[in-house]
């Protein structure tokens, strides 16, 4: 694991723009194509708005979820809504999305579907995640009923259901973000630094985040 550190956190979103968007022109060089995972929630935002300002060849970029809530686009807890919103503007408009939901009751019912439309794209090319505070990323969180396939499975995406969470959730799985050619986590504050050297003496069941720190690059700023 990689740890580096910031003065402030404008300044990690802006140096984190600018390094995914180098690692997408690299994957896009090297294949022809470049796949590209992105977390949801507040923390990522700035990043994705100096992101969606860069210039590359967007076109040939496919772009998901690490997770997804089993909520339409159209509900205020839709990852989807907020990625349209703030990256899928400017040049990054002419990337390609790959949804992590598709309307049903329950996402077991359009697994298999959507692992078939995001198995081309793997390995992936680039990923950035977050963590929470209770040491979870993605939506592979402690306690939840299918974290053992989560963490150790072989598909690529797994439904779960994890106290707290007030609706289902689908998400990468470890095998596939630890497949990913490169891996990034950002986090933000004292609390969440003081989580993650906490999770690198635990177990992935205790610490899911411990399952992807080997490789990754942690990227932190205080506030």
């Amino acid at each position: 694991m990689e740890f580096v550190e910031y003065a402030d956190s404008e300044m990690m979103m802006i140096d984190l723009a600018d390094r995914l968007a180098s690692e997408l022109r690299a994957a896009i060089a090297a294949d022809g194509r470049a796949s590209l995972a992105v977390p949801g929630g507040t923390t990522p935002g700035p990043v994705f708005d100096t992101l969606s300002a860069i210039k590359l060849d967007w076109d040939k970029v496919h772009v998901m979820l690490t997770d997804e809530r089993w909520v339409p686009e159209s509900s205020e807890r839709s990852n989807t809504g907020l990625l349209k919103r703030r990256l899928f503007t400017g040049e990054a408009a002419a990337a390609h999305y790959l949804p992590l939901y598709a309307e049903a009751e329950r996402p077991e019912e359009k697994l298999d579907a959507l692992q078939e439309t995001l198995a081309p794209h793997l390995p992936l090319s680039v990923v950035l995640l977050g963590m929470g505070a209770d040491m979870h990323t993605a939506s592979i969180f402690p306690g939840a009923d299918r974290l053992d396939a989560a963490l150790h499975g072989d598909e690529a995406l797994v439904a779960m259901r994890a106290p707290g969470a007030p609706e289902p959730r689908i998400t990468l799985s470890a095998k596939v973000l630890n497949d990913a050619m490169r891996r990034h986590i950002v986090i933000i504050g004292a609390e969440k630094r003081a989580a993650l050297e906490k999770a690198q003496g635990l177990s992935p069941e205790e610490a899911p985040v411990a399952a992807i720190l080997k490789g990754a690059t942690v990227h932190w700023a205080e506030s």
